[in-house]
């Protein structure tokens, strides 16, 4: 069976990162996707930012959303949310969120990041059990990560072979994440022709992934740099998901009629 989560973990695999610029993403962007396992429409997910407080900060509150579809949600139930509340400047996470179904794969984490002591709190609604973690300044989460990478990356300076590590916190671990530039490419859209730059991630093989090369994104090459199309060969089958709908993007979204 396909698992949402994959999709969505990619999603933070999809840039590089240099020099700082201005900013990728604003208060209101929503992000639609629809994702088809094999031949089938399997399910939907989306992304959205809005302005937000937590204790007393201005923050952005990113949510990620999965659903599965048709004859897949009977089979295999997938309601999967992703929150993270996100510094406003620096873009660094203050809170992270996994509320995940997934057929009988069940998991409800909430992890707080006490940047004064460099330590995640990871509440575990599941097994109602709390554990502390030591973390970097530099750390992201699953969310935070995506939305880090899209302000840094410079598309002007990607080179052909360039490869970029980012380290996340992520199921009470952390990693270092790399994933490769691979080139530009001209795809078909639903909206028209859109340029993108096209992204190799380096996932972890085993459970949901094939192979450690299994996943390639396309992003757009504009100053939004969202996600157009994600491909990835799974453990079982493979999935393609394509951008449905957006609004609320900060800049224009260059399509090629």
């Amino acid at each position: 069976m396909p698992h949402k989560k994959s999709f969505l973990l990619v999603l933070i695999f999809t840039t590089a990162f240099s020099v700082a610029q201005e900013k990728a993403f604003q208060d209101g962007e929503r992000l639609d996707y629809r994702v088809k396992y094999g031949w089938f429409n399997a399910s939907k997910a989306s992304l959205e930012v809005k302005l937000d407080k937590l204790d007393g900060k201005t923050v952005y509150h990113i949510k990620g959303f999965g659903k599965s579809t048709g004859l897949l949600d009977v089979f295999f139930k997938v309601r999967d949310r992703y929150e993270s509340f996100i510094d406003t400047n620096q873009v660094k996470p203050y809170k992270f969120i996994r509320d995940i179904i997934e057929g009988g794969y069940y998991k409800n984490k909430m992890i707080s990041f006490d940047y004064s002591q460099k330590i995640a709190t990871v509440h575990d609604y599941k097994y109602d059990t709390v554990h502390k973690h030591q973390f970097t300044d530099k750390t992201q989460d699953m969310l935070s990560a995506l939305y880090y990478l899209r302000n840094q990356v410079n598309n002007k300076k990607l080179k052909k072979g360039d490869e970029y590590t980012l380290n996340m916190f992520f199921d009470e671990q952390n990693f270092d994440f790399k994933t490769r530039f691979l080139g530009r490419e001209t795809i078909e859209t639903k909206f028209g022709k859109v340029k993108c730059l096209i992204f190799r991630p380096y996932v972890k093989s085993g459970r949901v992934f094939e192979e450690e090369e299994s996943v390639t994104v396309w992003i757009s090459d504009d100053m939004n740099k969202i996600p157009v199309k994600i491909e990835a060969e799974l453990a079982v089958g493979s999935l393609t998901a394509k951008l449905n709908n957006f609004k609320g993007l900060k800049h224009p979204f260059k399509i090629m009629m």
